[in-house]
């Protein structure tokens, strides 16, 4: 049984807080490495909502100091202009060539956070444009975009209930309706993997390739989830967290009960297709 307090937010540090550290420098994109122009108001489109999505994970308590990071992919067919979002809701190639991903700068303090210091990299990780290094887990995130094509965001964050299970590597299980909605089962674990290439990423796409899980508990690391795109990612790193903490408060009192995978099953369709605003026929 875990045994972490039954708390509902981070504790405040007792030391003094001190400025972040710089972020660090890099090289200029390579010449001849350019956003084509076609993409430009898509890209642009994609780093504000970037650069406001990460001003959630404070927010929500999930991260500390410069920890993680949102993504979003921009598809190589994206046209930004009336009825397009420029990511999901543009025209793409399937297959994900020449798509580009925007992303937060390694070491980036998040009160520095603006549009223009986001980078942007290609799929396979190299800087396309910025002047800062992109974060230390862009390969991981440019591996998920890689082999999983209906992804269109990534977040990672070290959210404190949810990493506490993956330093168990134990799934959470679903004892929840609101698991069931979201996840359509248990959190599951991903396994151990290093930091700075895609070994990450292999763990996140071999964990939910096949599973209707949004969010996977890398192995003694922490939650990465994928979404439809960032703003979905986003939502489903927050749900994360919350069950996770609600699961482990509810193991403080005895053992949660299951829900049936026919219940479960059910909650699942009907959040994903009934619930909320859906659009006109």
């Amino acid at each position: 049984m875990s045994t972490l307090p039954a708390t509902t937010g981070a504790t405040a540090p007792t030391e003094p807080a001190v400025p972040a550290e710089p972020a660090v420098p890099a090289t200029a994109a390579p010449a001849g490495r350019a956003v084509p122009a076609h993409l430009r108001a898509a890209v642009d489109a994609a780093k504000e909502r970037v650069a406001a999505l990460h001003a959630e994970l404070p927010r929500w308590e999930l991260v500390v100091w410069t920890a993680g990071n949102v993504s979003e992919r921009v598809r190589a067919g994206s046209v930004e202009g009336p009825g397009s979002t420029g990511v999901a809701g543009g025209t793409s190639a399937t297959d994900g060539l020449g798509d580009l991903l925007v992303i937060k700068p390694s070491g980036l303090s998040y009160d520095d956070i603006t549009p223009e210091s986001m980078v942007v990299c290609d799929l396979d990780g190299n800087l396309v444009e910025g002047d800062r290094a992109p974060s230390s887990d862009t390969a991981a995130h440019a591996y998920v975009y890689r082999h999983m094509p209906e992804v269109g965001g990534v977040v990672h964050t070290h959210s404190t209930y949810a990493t506490a299970w993956a330093a168990r590597a134990e799934p959470v299980p679903c004892v929840l309706t609101m698991m069931a909605d979201e996840f359509g089962g248990d959190i599951p674990v991903g396994p151990f993997a290093l930091i700075g290439d895609d070994s990450i990423g292999r763990g996140i796409v071999e964990t939910l390739r096949d599973s209707r899980s949004p969010a996977v508990l890398m192995r003694n690391h922490g939650p990465f989830t994928i979404g439809k795109d960032a703003r979905s990612a986003v939502k489903a790193a927050v749900m994360c967290e919350e069950v996770a903490r609600t699961v482990h408060v509810s193991r403080q009192l005895g053992d949660p009960t299951r829900i049936e995978q026919s219940d479960v099953d059910s909650l699942y369709a009907r959040y994903q297709h009934v619930y909320g605003q859906q659009p006109a026929h």
